[in-house]
């Protein structure tokens, strides 16, 4: 690949390392160019430490992976082999990554996803310069493309409690259909064939307001009963407690049992004390397969959420949104919602404020003197 002899530079060491650990960006080496090698290098590096320090879902990893792929191609095509010996992240300058910007938007990408491109190139560098790879970070000088303000629509209270009510035991519909169907090969099921673990399913998705990767991850020692709360891993792997209503308490307390059961019928009794929260229905179908997914869940609110008449776009984080826009509209104090959310900035939360201005208005007509 390098015809040129000399010292090798620490990329050309990197790019070795990472090529006999296999890494993901690095799998196939045979016909890449020295600079691409080593882009992709440091890449991997990057990404190892994503996972191994802060604690980065694989969702985001395998985001940020597609993102450096694609752009680390872009820089091969822009800087060629470049000189033996240099370190190639010090020659990207921000030009190339507005260049990148203006490809990604001329092949008819959203605003959005050039967004997310831009959001992971920042990351990289800011990594690179903390390692004294580059000087400072050239995407800095890179302003993010202005994103339309999407407010994102979110059921009423009233329509969540009638989902929730027809949830409980003996007053929802048998059957919804087989858009809820798991991820077990060929074989598929509804997604009411366990009613109770749905029902459990969407008490924590919308009485605690977690995410869906933080539903799945819940084990069985994440309910801490005599606190009444819930102990949530969140992104980077930040612990938080977020209080258990009892509603959703109650709807735990009728789905272990038939948990119980279902595990020890599959010969996997050893996960009932310390196993996943939610299983799988059919458990154990696969081996080690237990923990319900990520996907499964979608797919599960998804169709119960048609079945009794929401939205078509409904989705778990539509439920974490009308937590946090329904607890702002009985009076929550925003720093209380930020913590329950584990929004890391609290302009994060205040978007919920945008979605709540009938209710501003409402408290402005009652108590503003001028406006009688």
């Amino acid at each position: 690949m390098n015809r040129s002899s000399g010292t090798k530079s620490p990329d050309a060491d990197a790019a070795s390392g990472r090529h006999q650990n296999g890494g993901a960006l690095l799998a196939e080496v045979e016909g890449k160019t020295t600079a691409e090698v080593l882009f992709a290098a440091r890449a991997e590096e990057f990404l190892a430490g994503l996972r191994n320090e802060r604690g980065a879902s694989e969702h985001t990893l395998r985001a940020y992976s597609r993102e450096l792929r694609a752009f680390t191609g872009f820089l091969t095509e822009s800087l060629g082999e470049g000189a033996v010996g240099a370190v190639p992240l010090s020659r990207v300058e921000h030009t190339h990554i507005r260049a990148y910007m203006a490809l990604l938007l001329d092949k008819g990408l959203t605003k959005a996803s050039v967004a997310r491109a831009l959001a992971a190139i920042r990351s990289w560098f800011k990594w690179a310069a903390r390692r004294g790879l580059v000087e400072s970070n050239p995407a800095q000088l890179v302003s993010t493309p202005k994103l339309p303000r999407h407010l994102p629509r979110v059921p009423s209270v009233e329509e969540v409690n009638r989902v929730l009510d027809s949830l409980e035991p003996g007053r929802g519909p048998g059957s919804v259909g087989r858009g809820g169907a798991e991820d077990h090969g060929s074989q598929t099921e509804g997604a009411a064939t366990w009613p109770e673990r749905e029902r459990v399913i969407f008490e924590l998705l919308y009485g605690c307001g977690i995410r869906n990767s933080e539903l799945v991850g819940l084990d069985m020692d994440s309910i801490c009963w005599s606190d009444d709360a819930i102990r949530v891993f969140g992104k980077g792997r930040k612990e938080r407690l977020v209080p258990l209503g009892d509603a959703a308490a109650e709807a735990v307390r009728a789905y272990l049992p038939q948990r119980q059961t279902r595990l020890e019928t599959a010969g996997l009794g050893r996960l009932v004390q310390d196993g996943p929260l939610l299983i799988r229905l059919r458990v154990g179908v696969a081996k080690g397969a237990a923990r319900l997914t990520t996907r499964s869940v979608g797919r599960i609110v998804k169709s119960i959420a048609l079945s009794r008449g929401l939205a078509a776009d409904v989705h778990p984080h539509t439920l974490r949104h009308a937590f946090g826009t329904h607890m702002l509209e009985e009076g929550a104090d925003l720093r209380a919602i930020q913590e329950m959310l584990g929004h890391e900035r609290l302009s994060t939360t205040q978007r919920y404020t945008q979605l709540t201005v009938g209710q501003i208005q409402r408290v402005y007509d009652q108590t503003h003197p001028r406006s009688k």
